[in-house]
């Protein structure tokens, strides 16, 4: 039953975290993009207040605070802004993603010496071959942007590479909703000042801008990032890293049956070779099945 419920949240995690490429294609060519980020990060931690108050009300200690607000720092606000500032710097959108993708392996990389995970042949092999699946996939078009503005993509997905290994470090009582409430609220205010900068608060009330901001608020923020921090507590940090080179092929199916974009043959291929690279490092049932032997006789 346990390794039944971890499938279905990862395979919850794969379709939420491939939300937010559909939902930054939903953005109006009117509604800046800090603008629809601040009411996304806005609207989850009002909507998910209750939940803080009630873990307040149990007695939170303020380490538990500080940490959850490091996270959301880390994980949301710099990894999104910062990517979405390289693209609109001139970065290309497929180039942005292959740097993005670059995660799953730098975790692989930190979390034996950081977390003492021990990091098998297959899952290094199935690493690698999905960041070459990933780079034929997405092309890796090369811009015309300046340097630093690619190093806002390596910076973002160092962002989140470190909340990655630090959330899974440090353990945690607090429940995720209340964490979440925590980490969308501080990137709310850190998001504030861009998008007043960027044009002001006030949201456009189309029915495009409503649409676009739900879509965040309830498939990509609270559906995507609960997902990814419970699989965090429930498996290795490199396993669920590993997890997010199969957002790709899963993105491009949301693409096709909303805005009929094409699927390409080396995009297919790229795809294909994600997946299988994905079961290369043992996310096959019968490797859920030794997993918990090896957590049973430990």
């Amino acid at each position: 039953m346990v390794t039944a419920k971890k499938m279905l949240a990862e395979a919850g995690l794969v379709l939420a975290w491939s939300s937010g490429f559909i939902g930054a294609r939903m953005i109006g060519a009117n509604d800046s993009i800090y603008l629809v980020l601040f009411w996304r990060f806005a609207l989850v931690a009002t909507m998910l207040s209750p939940w803080l108050a009630v873990s307040l009300a149990m007695g939170l200690p303020l380490r538990e605070i500080a940490k959850q607000v490091f996270l959301g720092f880390l994980a949301m606000f710099c990894f999104i802004t910062l990517a979405v500032k390289a693209v609109a710097t001139g970065v290309p959108p497929a180039t942005t993603a292959l740097i993005a993708a670059l995660q799953p392996l730098a975790t692989a990389i930190f979390a034996g010496p950081v977390l003492g995970e021990k990091i098998s042949i297959g899952q290094w092999v199935g690493s690698v071959v999905a960041l070459a699946g990933v780079a034929l996939a997405t092309g890796g078009a090369v811009g015309h942007a300046p340097l630093w503005a690619y190093g806002l993509a390596v910076v973002a997905t160092l962002c989140f590479v470190s909340a990655t290994l630090l959330s899974k470090r440090t353990a945690t009582s607090m429940p995720i909703l209340a964490a979440l409430a925590i980490q969308s609220a501080i990137s709310a205010i850190c998001t504030l000042p861009l998008a007043i900068q960027d044009g002001g608060i006030t949201p456009h009330l189309t029915a495009q801008f409503v649409e676009v901001v739900l879509w965040f608020v309830f498939l990509t923020t609270a559906m995507g990032y609960g997902l990814y921090w419970f699989c965090l507590r429930e498996s290795a940090a490199s396993h669920v890293a590993t997890l997010i080179y199969l957002t790709p092929p899963v993105t491009a199916v949301w693409a096709y049956v909303m805005f009929g974009e094409s699927i390409t043959i080396k995009a297919t291929l790229g795809f294909l070779i994600c997946i299988v690279a994905v079961y290369i490092t043992g996310i096959s049932p019968s490797a859920y099945k030794r997993a918990r032997l090896e957590e049973r006789d430990s």
